[in-house]
């Protein structure tokens, strides 16, 4: 039986970890000998899986694995013909060891082409340059940073309010934010996706290919996280409630959807 090709990816916070991770499940989903077992386990997200709920909607024909599901993981590992595992920035690179044992693997290192002699640099056999990612946000400063992380699931967002908060957020109002990303259900039923790594241009907002809940709160996950120096922890979570809807404009936006939907599919 052949080995599975395990690829272990790992950098700093925003470097493009789970974009270039994207981006080679995509380019080998486009050949025609795409491997029917793909696997992605990022571990040490805890109760808060923004990559895995990404992943697992725009490539719903690979396995995603959460939190708690390590020994199932594992298992099927052996069954897999292509498996990648992303390492966050707040684990060790010595964890990996922890969850393959004596299993080969390739390593790979997404890097800032402004981060030079790093721990990553060593550790990898493959150097991948990913975001130009500020002077300042290099391993040092990264201890000094404080991560805020806050699950939603089951609440439905304002989206005017969200982009309002999500504008004040990023541009140093609780804070001096170096990352934040998050999913978030919004009252038409959509759910969004948005990344934001200081001093990287990226796009606000991104629809995930996820059925619209449009039946009462949302039985999936939503959170957001936020890594940067002097957080406002108290407001930003204050901020983000007020932004969170009743259960009465819940039903009331999803009815409106709804009539909305009927309109459009009879033509009206």
């Amino acid at each position: 039986m052949l080995l599975p090709n395990i690829t272990v990816v790992a950098g700093l916070a925003g470097a493009g970890k789970t974009t270039w991770i994207c981006q080679e499940i995509a380019n080998k989903i486009a050949t025609p000998n795409f491997p029917p077992n793909v696997l992605y386990f990022s571990p040490g997200t805890g109760n808060l899986p923004i990559d895995q709920t990404r992943l697992s909607a725009e490539f719903p024909q690979i396995q995603v694995f959460f939190d708690g599901q390590e020994v199932e993981f594992i298992k099927q590992l052996a069954l897999s013909d292509l498996a990648y595992i992303e390492i966050g920035f707040y684990l060790d690179l010595s964890s990996i060891s922890k969850l393959l044992g004596y299993k080969s693997y390739n390593r790979v290192a997404i890097v800032s082409k402004n981060s030079h002699d790093s721990e990553y640099h060593s550790w990898a056999q493959k150097i991948i340059y990913g975001a130009l990612i500020q002077d300042n946000f290099t391993e040092n400063h990264l201890t000094q940073n404080q991560l805020w992380r806050a699950p939603t699931s089951g609440q439905v967002i304002d989206e005017e309010s969200l982009r309002e908060f999500w504008y004040e957020l990023t541009n140093g109002a609780y804070g001096n934010i170096t990352r934040c990303k998050g999913v978030f259900d919004v009252a038409d039923g959509r759910s969004l996706y948005t990344d934001f790594v200081a001093g990287v241009p990226s796009p606000e907002f991104i629809e995930l290919n996820l059925p619209r809940n449009l039946e009462g709160r949302p039985k999936r996950f939503s959170g957001m996280e936020v890594l940067g120096e002097n957080l406002d922890a108290v407001v930003i979570k204050q901020t983000l409630e007020d932004c969170c809807l009743s259960d009465a404009a819940i039903l009331q936006a999803q009815e409106q959807v709804k009539e909305a939907l009927l309109d459009e599919g009879s033509g009206e």
